[in-house]
């Protein structure tokens, strides 16, 4: 065992080194100082995340992304808990169809999805409506918070619960003071798996965003399309280090471990 303990962990290693390694090549590449997408060779420059900043498009598809990601995965994550507590704990007719129409986005293309939300705007005459913009968001990124959320429930014990029923509290009491609390990591590493996809979504929200809704990635697909500079790699990069800071807060304030798994 010990003799394979060192390649073991050199094999590991070499796994993890080449899944990064595209990541670790654009943040090289963000600080070239060149104009075209090249390692920085000759030094190290800031030139190109500057240029990012000022950028108003960056800047303002940045805030549009941020503003609908955390809207989207509010709302979904609001709609997604009486949804697992409906599906989880009662008996009704046609559940399993209603929870498998819940998570049914997960398994539709995305491009099929926007082709028909920009079809039904166009009819109903809400092409550029942020509020709409929303719901589609809505849509797609509630199975993500849904799962974990019913996975907690799955994972929960229910003898706290039946012992405050017995105590003669409310329905309402026990949720807010006993399974409201127990959820806490499942809703929050559901709130922040949707946040996540809505802020990254792309396929669909090029049928539904107007000029003054693009998104940041959709933002990013316009300009790689129409230029090829090292300013790509420096918004990557930027997103990249906004993830792990994000992790790490998160990391900090609940536990990761706690999040993904949904248990308390």
């Amino acid at each position: 065992m010990q003799k394979n303990g060192p390649f073991a962990l050199a094999f590991h290693t070499l796994i993890v080194l080449f899944v990064l390694a595209p990541l670790i090549v654009v943040c090289l590449v963000a600080f070239t100082p060149q104009n075209t997408l090249s390692l920085p060779w000759d030094g190290l420059s800031l030139r190109w995340f500057a240029a990012v900043f000022h950028h108003p498009d960056f800047v303002a598809s940045f805030w549009n992304s941020a503003r609908l990601a955390l809207f989207s995965a509010t709302i979904s994550t609001m709609l997604a808990v009486p949804s697992a507590l409906a599906i989880t704990r009662y008996s009704f007719r046609g559940r399993d169809a209603l929870n498998a129409l819940f998570l049914s986005p997960l398994i539709i293309p995305h491009l099929v999805i926007g082709v028909a939300f920009l079809r039904l705007f166009s009819f109903i005459g809400a092409t550029g409506s942020f509020g709409w913009l929303v719901a589609a968001h809505v849509m797609v990124i509630m199975p993500y918070a849904l799962r974990l959320i019913l996975a907690a429930l799955n994972g929960m014990d229910l003898s706290a619960e039946m012992a405050a029923r017995t105590l003669g509290a409310g329905e309402w009491t026990v949720f807010r003071r006993i399974t409201f609390p127990m959820l806490l990591p499942g809703i929050s590493g559901g709130w922040l798996l949707a946040f996540i996809n809505s802020f990254d979504e792309l396929t669909m929200s090029i049928f539904v965003t107007a000029p003054s809704t693009v998104t940041l990635p959709v933002r990013m697909y316009m300009y790689a399309s129409e230029s090829i500079d090292p300013m790509m790699a420096a918004v990557s990069t930027l997103m990249i280090a906004l993830t792990g800071v994000t992790m790490i807060i998160l990391d900090r304030l609940f536990g990761l471990d706690q999040l993904l798994v949904g248990k308390g």
